[in-house]
């Protein structure tokens, strides 16, 4: 099994399990180790296939410094496909390009529960570079999980709920604890809640419970399915960040 160098701790319990994991870093160390080991844009050692830097990037680092740790991956070991280059040949459907791993978990998630991208309407609220744009990427691609019709909303829209409440599949990633209500959604509608939002909640031993982008208790009566949080996008996310790995692998190995 290919060994993967991940930066999120419940990607890391995975991969140990797994036996694929080599080390762990935090973002105050990223650079140093982009300095020390990609000094020459040759990636990690041929041992490693994959490098996942943790997104979004934590608060004390400045913009252009994940800018800078993203370009100075390989992009052959970029499995959580965030590399420029991997943003251009998704954008394209070259296959060889890592897809990022929440959408494309989004993506398979719809394909294996048997939902028809084919001529729906999907309507996409958030636009980051992690999950919103690469989002719509996928679902616009001509192939299974794709063939949409793409709307892409966000925190800017006008009048977001007239959008919404046009979707056959609804996936929220704005990053709003419970942004999405009960009658923001089309009756039917598949809900895909991409967010994992804290509040405070003294009744919960840690002080806290997590909630998605969407309101679950109001839209579950109104979605004909949807996915809960925790459990739901989640789980796939880390699925497919390995599937990426393994790709790597391959590709590295072919002649």
């Amino acid at each position: 099994v290919p060994r993967v160098l991940v930066v999120e701790r419940r990607a890391e319990v995975v991969a140990e399990r797994h036996g694929n994991l080599r080390a762990a870093i935090g973002s105050s160390r990223l650079l140093l180790l982009h300095r020390r080991l990609f000094a020459r844009r040759v990636g990690l050692p041929r041992r490693q296939e994959g490098v996942d830097q943790q997104h979004p990037r934590p608060h004390d680092q400045p913009p252009h410094d994940t800018h800078r740790a993203l370009h100075r991956i390989d992009p052959r070991k970029d499995v959580d496909g965030f590399h420029p280059e991997n943003v251009g040949k998704v954008a394209v459907g070259d296959p060889t390009g890592f897809r990022p791993a929440t959408p494309y978990g989004v993506q398979q998630l719809l394909i294996r529960t048997g939902v028809e991208t084919k001529g729906a309407h999907a309507v996409v609220v958030g636009r980051s570079n992690v999950v919103g744009r690469p989002m719509a990427a996928l679902l616009l691609q001509d192939g299974p999980g794709g063939n949409a019709t793409v709307t892409v909303c966000h925190s800017r829209t006008r009048g977001i709920e007239q959008y919404t409440r046009q979707a056959d599949i609804l996936i929220v990633a704005i990053g709003k604890p419970e942004f999405v209500t009960g009658d923001m959604v089309k009756p039917g509608a598949v809900v895909i809640d991409v967010g994992v939002n804290r509040v405070d909640d003294p009744t919960k031993k840690q002080g806290y419970r997590l909630v998605g982008d969407v309101r679950f208790e109001e839209a579950k009566h109104v979605a004909s399915a949807i996915t809960p949080v925790p459990g739901g996008v989640g789980p796939m996310t880390i699925t497919m960040l390995l599937y990426n790995t393994v790709q790597a692998a391959r590709q590295w190995a072919r002649p």
